[in-house]
């Protein structure tokens, strides 16, 4: 009896994810007649939450969470109120709704009374970030738990949270020891530093996933995420649909994860990525991430805020290189084994640095699609491939390789004039396979004679960021250190008068371009640099 009661309950429970609430209530009628009540609901006003935005409320929200767990499973409810919270710890077998008019806020540990869980795992060499390293540090996580789920109108307020943390920690630092050298345990290492202990007991993201399976994230708003809004790490089936996120870090992560699929999320990031997928060594060893699709999502780089509030205002942020906001759909900021099965369709990106992608720590990209995609007003480089070897990973990794990668109906408008697309390796890490077709981009022009004559440096072990390259020598499409690149039905056109041949190729080893319109007489539109086995055909100029 006791398990047909746990089937009804795990039926139940996946009807209410599928379905949503009302047609799960609808389509149990027997549930409720023969419980008289919901049984498998926990309202978290009923273990104790306030909501009042004053009382912290993460105790009543993990008893709730932990008396649906008890019972093999359930649904925890956060009805309409303020909740100022500490970090919420995700069970198997549980749906969290969060009602219309409902506020999870994240508390701050220097104003209120209360910490966030404390980071987990210490490592002898940290890869990656401080803020992808742990994930008990989050306003919600979960670690190693299946079947789980947030839904709902509801609104999670990262107002509390980090955006930094500590730097990364290994051996391609300047000064860099490793704890042994040190005469050191790993965690006796770690805490010798003091920006390390001093964001013990604080947290970074607003929700943290790791080693997860079966997952469900829809329809909430994250507003002022942290360091990352939304991280996922080394999980498997994962569908995030409909979120908007409105955040001044990172937005979505998706790190050395298999079988995701992002779709109708809108996400707002103007002071860094949108939507990234990683493969980092967060998991002590290289996992790829793939078999991820990005469908139907817009990013941008608005003011903090505003998307949620729909005023869309100009942000006024410039990074690091001065350059403007970021926001963008980007793959390979750690990139240790890589990815591969990737597709990014049905995306608009508008006012952010546009689609980014390479390896750059030792790891490969293959078999990446980009296809359909509206790109308005990007601040720099619209579309950029890059391969490098700054190997943020363990010793003897690599070399990175990308290979197989696919541009399609992209329709780019507003960019700015220095900044081309690009396909860019290193000497001795050719780019290899890599089509443009039906790739159309309106830009400012303006470009100079010295802008063609440009060499621009290698700096071989840089990070995937172009901004140190500049203006390229091209005022379309630029390609350096590659192989059997492809050309077709594309245009460049620009605003003003530009000294630049549209597409140039440099130290390419097979090309063909065919089918290019551009602002220039063909004899000018495409130049080669010590390439070879080249083929350009149909090349006409637009007015």
């Amino acid at each position: 009896m006791a398990d047909d009661a746990f089937g009804q309950k795990a039926e139940f429970s996946r009807r209410f994810v599928t379905l949503g609430l009302g047609a799960a209530m609808a389509a149990s009628p027997s549930l409720v007649r023969a419980s008289g009540s919901l049984k498998g609901f926990y309202d978290i006003r009923d273990y104790g939450a306030v909501g009042d935005g004053i009382a912290i409320d993460s105790d009543a929200i993990n008893r709730a969470i932990e008396a649906a767990a008890a019972a093999g499973g359930g649904t925890v409810v956060v009805p309409p109120g303020h909740y100022l919270c500490f970090s919420i710890r995700l069970k198997s077998f549980i749906t969290l709704v969060l009602m219309n008019g409902s506020v999870i806020e994240a508390a701050d540990p220097r104003k209120h009374a209360g910490r966030y869980d404390l980071p987990e795992s210490v490592y002898d060499e940290q890869f990656q970030d401080y803020g992808v390293s742990h994930f008990h540090n989050s306003l919600i996580y979960g670690d190693g738990v299946n079947d789980v789920a947030i839904i709902g109108k509801g609104l999670i307020h990262g107002l509390g949270l980090d955006r930094e943390g500590p730097t990364p920690r290994w051996h391609g630092m300047a000064g860099w020891k490793s704890p042994a050298e040190q005469g050191l345990s790993a965690d006796a290492a770690r805490r010798a530093i003091p920006r390390e202990m001093a964001y013990e007991g604080r947290g970074n993201k607003g929700i943290g996933l790791i080693r997860c399976r079966n997952v469900l994230l829809r329809d909430f708003t994250i507003l002022q995420g942290g360091h990352f809004a939304c991280y996922v790490l080394g999980s498997t089936n994962v569908r995030i649909d409909g979120l908007t996120v409105d955040t001044d870090r990172d937005g979505i992560d998706i790190d050395a994860c298999r079988d995701v699929k992002v779709t109708n999320c809108i996400v707002n990031a103007p002071k860094d990525d949108a939507i990234v997928l990683k493969s980092s060594m967060a998991l002590q060893e290289p996992r790829f991430c793939e078999d991820v699709s990005v469908i139907g999502c817009k990013t941008s780089g608005y003011l903090l805020g505003t998307v949620v509030d729909g005023t869309y205002q100009p942000s006024p942020y410039m990074s690091v290189d001065d350059i403007g906001v970021l926001g963008r759909i980007k793959l390979g900021t750690d990139s240790v084994a890589g990815f591969r099965n990737i597709l990014i369709s049905d995306c608009i990106c508008e006012n952010t640095r546009g689609l980014q992608l390479g390896a750059i720590d030792g790891g490969i990209l293959e078999d990446v699609t980009f296809s359909n995609i509206l790109l308005r007003n990007p601040v720099n480089h619209p579309i950029f491939v890059r391969l490098s070897a700054r190997n943020r990973a363990p010793e003897g990794n690599g070399p990175s390789q990308v290979r197989r990668v696919r541009f399609s109906n992209i329709n780019v408008s507003g960019a700015r004039g220095p900044y081309a697309s690009g396909v860019v390796g290193i000497p001795g890490g050719i780019i290899d396979d890599v089509s443009f077709s039906d790739i159309h981009v309106r830009s400012a022009g303006g470009g100079t004679r010295e802008d063609a004559a440009r060499e621009i440096e290698e700096r071989p072990k840089s990070s995937l960021e172009p901004s140190f390259m500049g203006a390229f020598p091209a005022h379309g499409l630029w390609v350096r250190h590659a192989r059997n690149i492809s050309v077709k039905d594309v245009s460049f056109t620009v605003d003003r008068p530009d000294a630049r041949p549209a597409v140039v190729l440099d130290d390419v080893q097979g090309a063909v371009v065919d089918g290019l319109r551009s602002s220039l007489a063909p004899g000018s539109a495409v130049r080669t640099v010590r390439s070879r086995e080249v083929r350009v055909r149909d090349v006409e100029r637009l007015t």
